[in-house]
């Protein structure tokens, strides 16, 4: 319950839809008030109700000029939550793989690893003179988490050949 009316407050009706809404009520509560007064023969109460019933006309005639205006703070949460979704949909773009396969898919590949293919390529070739121990070396240089990781690896196999 609280949630409806909180949603009400938040996201109800506009301010010139009150306001509007008001003004009829009045007017309705004035035409009564002249009702009880012609009955009652008090003219004085009359003449406030018509006063009364003609202001609130003016309101109606005015409303058309009112414009609703959108609270800052509204505003800013809607931009909030649209950078919210920006970043969420790029995290989940980037660690599903989706992202590389865009990135592929409009040819927007990295130097780097194009040069790491080239010379994977060159190295497979006959023509060509290139070896892999120079496609690990580039591969090393270029990339120091793989260097790490040849380096783990690589003293992990000497200790395991230095064993036998």
């Amino acid at each position: 319950m609280r949630l409806i009316a909180a949603n009400l407050l938040l996201f109800g009706c506009s301010a010139s839809e009150r306001i509007a809404s008001n003004a009829s009520a009045i007017q309705r509560e004035a035409k009564d008030l002249s009702a009880i007064g012609r009955d009652s023969g008090d003219m004085r109460v009359v003449a406030h109700s018509e006063t009364i019933y003609g202001l609130a006309a003016d309101i109606h005639s005015e409303l058309p000029k009112v414009e609703d205006q959108i609270p800052a703070w509204m505003s800013m949460m809607g931009l909030g939550f649209l950078a919210l979704i920006v970043v969420a949909v790029a995290f989940i773009l980037w660690n599903t793989g989706i992202g590389t396969a865009i990135r592929v898919a409009i040819g927007w590949i990295p130097r780097r690893k194009v040069r790491e293919a080239e010379m994977a390529a060159d190295m497979l070739s006959d023509a060509s003179a290139e070896n892999p121990r120079e496609f690990i070396a580039s591969k090393r240089g270029s990339d120091p988490m793989f260097d790490a990781a040849f380096k783990k690896a690589w003293s992990k196999r000497k200790a395991q050949t230095d064993a036998c």
